[in-house]
């Protein structure tokens, strides 16, 4: 009973600490000049550094684009690697001014720790990568399987859940990375590695031998993931979701980083207050007025980053699917910017 008591104190000083910190976090973040973004320690295509140490990936634009918004350089950006266990102490305690690192979406995340998710920036899925030499065609051929699986997630509840629905039995081998998780895979210490399946097609193309790995065809789970801020702060709410939307509504008004000077010009009101020209501007927001117009030049639009990051431009080749536009078949959608 005191041990609980004591736990739940802590739950609660963590939660009040992290919305006193969220009160003007934009003021903070152009005070200190840098944006302080949480990102994973490495996940192909969503937030890795490379050789240079630059980092890169669809979450990092996601930074990349809130810096271009609130301080007009999208290279101003302190990226903090953060395992899935720290990384919402981080943003609770104000370590970090917005978490943008492959986390899905739920119930309990977004009423219960003092946190907002802003908008989704890629809707994913649960699977399962196996060793091709197994012949295996279904996760239910998994039964009595020992699973290399990330704790601290949603992806480790969404395991056993389903092995329990189907009647199936199963030994979990946890790590703290997925990095981890699915080198212990490779290596032959488990005989599946589970997670979001765009984060196994990225941390495949790492493996030993990435055409002796293949997928399993089920898809065990919704996961949407997105960017996730404190509590208690709307403003900055609204400044880091409206970044999201901005890149959205960009590809959706064929706004890119190559044309986005000579759109300036266009007659199509939409692309005037996408642009700054007319409209909103930074009303509202309290950042410059051509705001979107910094994230579209110096980022892209969503196509862009989608594209270089994990779409056909990039080594993982992964469809937009549902990921494409909601007038072409997908569900990514943008309120509008009037």
């Amino acid at each position: 009973m005191m041990k609980k008591t004591l736990a739940t104190a802590i739950v609660m000083s963590t939660a009040i600490s992290g919305l006193a910190a969220a009160e003007g976090t934009l003021e903070a973040v152009k005070a200190r000049g840098v944006l302080q973004c949480g990102v994973t320690s490495g996940v192909p295509g969503f937030s890795v550094p490379d050789e240079q140490g630059n980092w890169k990936g669809l979450d990092v634009d996601v930074c990349r684009s809130i810096a271009a918004a609130t301080l007009g350089d999208a290279s101003k950006v302190k990226y903090i690697p953060l395992t899935a266990k720290e990384r919402f102490t981080a943003l609770q305690s104000g370590e970090i001014d917005v978490l943008s690192r492959v986390t899905t979406w739920t119930q309990t995340r977004d009423t219960q720790l003092g946190l907002n998710f802003t908008g989704v920036t890629y809707y994913d899925g649960q699977g399962f990568l196996v060793k091709k030499e197994l012949g295996l065609t279904s996760v239910k051929e998994l039964d009595g399987a020992t699973v290399c699986v990330q704790s601290g997630t949603t992806t480790e509840l969404n395991l056993s859940d389903y092995f329990r629905a189907n009647g199936l039995t199963f030994t979990p081998v946890v790590f703290d990375t997925n990095e981890q998780a699915a080198t212990s895979f490779d290596t032959g210490r488990c005989d599946s590695f589970t997670t979001d399946l765009s984060q196994a097609y990225g941390l495949r193309t790492r493996m030993s031998d990435p055409d002796a790995v293949v997928a399993l065809p089920e898809v065990i789970s919704k996961e949407p993931l997105g960017p996730v801020v404190r509590q208690g702060d709307d403003q900055w709410f609204n400044v880091v979701k409206w970044s999201l939307y901005a890149m959205l509504n960009a590809e959706e008004l064929g706004v890119n980083s190559a044309n986005v000077d000579e759109m300036k010009s266009s007659e199509n009101p939409n692309i005037k207050r996408l642009l700054g020209v007319d409209g909103p501007k930074g009303k509202g927001l309290d950042i410059a007025d051509d705001w979107s117009y910094q994230i579209i030049k110096q980022v892209g639009n969503y196509a862009e980053s989608f594209d270089r990051n994990v779409g056909k431009d990039s080594p993982l080749k992964i469809d937009r699917g549902i990921n494409a536009l909601w007038n072409q078949g997908g569900f990514q959608y943008a309120p509008p910017m009037r």
